[in-house]
């Protein structure tokens, strides 16, 4: 099995490392990640400036590793469409340092390459710990390498974006299981700070109060919030299928029509 490992922590950080050392008993593992931090820039895709790439020994790890100075999206589609001598079988992203819960997903750079992967049609998985600034993913790792191995050998994972969050642990013995479940719902009031530069100019500092999240014990929050690994199945079909039958009711038309 051909895995591409990206992130939006950046190629250096710690739950990329921990994720590409452990993952490799699955299969080739080659890693294509941005060359700094990329958190909360979603699905966003370079297109008016060069994509510039170097391959890289990845520590201890010996495998195929290339920085790119783009997104994680970027990341994903570089590697499947140009640096990978053979097309990938499953596009893992993470491990993500900090948790990825319900509509904050929108934000998510580590989700957002998984999704790349699946728009390639490759089976993907979007990791995140929810852990406060770690530093240490080694039970992160061993949870996210037993989910791992437990979805591949429930058979294939086609069309599938799993989203899978990990409740901080100092013991994978503490983690109490898994929940599957569906997408909460976080709400932010978003304050600006105004500040000055040196220079006289106004600029605004972004600070989002998280006032709200639904805690329904279907939900990822609620499980994370309970010390389960929540996975979550996404598709990227955003219709509503419901409003379809609704609006075509209206009988819209052009008045030339």
């Amino acid at each position: 099995m051909n895995i591409l490992i990206s992130n939006d922590d950046g190629i250096y950080s710690y739950g990329l490392y921990e994720l590409a050392k452990r993952a490799k008993e699955f299969g080739k593992i080659a890693v294509v990640a941005p060359d700094k931090e990329q958190s909360a820039i979603g699905h966003a895709i370079t297109m008016h400036q060069p994509l510039r790439c170097g391959k890289i020994e990845l520590r201890d790890l010996n495998i195929d590793a290339w920085w790119v100075n783009g997104t994680p999206a970027d990341c994903v589609k570089l590697g499947v469409e140009t640096l990978l001598p053979e097309r990938p079988d499953l596009v893992i992203s993470g491990i993500n340092d900090g948790e990825n819960l319900g509509t904050d997903i929108i934000y998510s750079g580590t989700v957002s390459a998984a999704i790349e992967g699946l728009l390639f049609s490759i089976p993907s998985i979007a990791l995140s710990y929810a852990g406060k600034c770690s530093t240490d993913f080694s039970v992160a790792a061993e949870a996210a390498v037993q989910v791992i191995r437990q979805v591949l050998d429930n058979g294939k994972i086609d069309n599938m974006l799993l989203n899978v969050n990990i409740p901080e642990a100092d013991r994978i013995e503490l983690i109490k299981g898994i929940k599957i479940t569906r997408l909460g719902v976080k709400r932010y009031r978003n304050s600006f700070e105004k500040r000055k530069d040196p220079r006289g100019n106004s600029y605004y500092w972004l600070a989002g109060e998280l006032i709200q999240d639904e805690m329904g014990e279907e939900t990822d929050i609620y499980a994370i919030r309970k010390g389960y690994v929540s996975l979550t199945p996404i598709h990227i079909d955003l219709t509503s299928y419901e409003a379809i039958k609704k609006i075509s009711g209206w009988n819209l038309s052009l008045n030339n029509c």
